[in-house]
């Protein structure tokens, strides 16, 4: 589902450097990571996943290619068609919209008395 969304990318003929590690293991680091927590550089060699430089560098092309929003589309419309969402447990959270600068404030009170009082000190 994930693989046909993520970019090509061709290999250099004259100079072709190092292979690039699999984009399905570099997706399960990158899962790791951001399941646990962990910081990039503690990411386990051991796990195959790759260095966790090559998946944070491979979790900024991906994103720079629009592969998040559009896996999430994907998803959501699987999802639909199992009828295995319940909005009925949703809520909406407004507090990550950024607020603009410059918007309009609240409208100004209109003064009702004849002016300020005297001071009687």
């Amino acid at each position: 589902m994930i693989e046909p969304l993520l970019p090509k990318v061709e290999r250099r003929t004259r100079h072709p450097g190092r292979k690039r590690h699999p984009d399905r293991l570099v997706f399960q680091g990158i899962l790791f990571v951001l399941h646990t927590g962990i910081s990039w550089e503690h990411l386990p060699q051991e796990l195959g996943f790759g260095s966790g430089m090559t998946c944070w560098r491979r979790l900024a092309e991906w994103t720079e290619a629009g592969v998040w929003p559009r896996l999430h589309e994907i998803l959501l419309a699987e999802l639909r068609g199992a009828n295995a969402l319940d909005f009925s447990l949703a809520a909406v959270d407004g507090s990550h919209i950024r607020a603009l600068k410059g918007a309009p404030g609240p409208d100004e009170v209109l003064l009702t008395g004849a002016g300020r009082a005297a001071n009687t000190t």
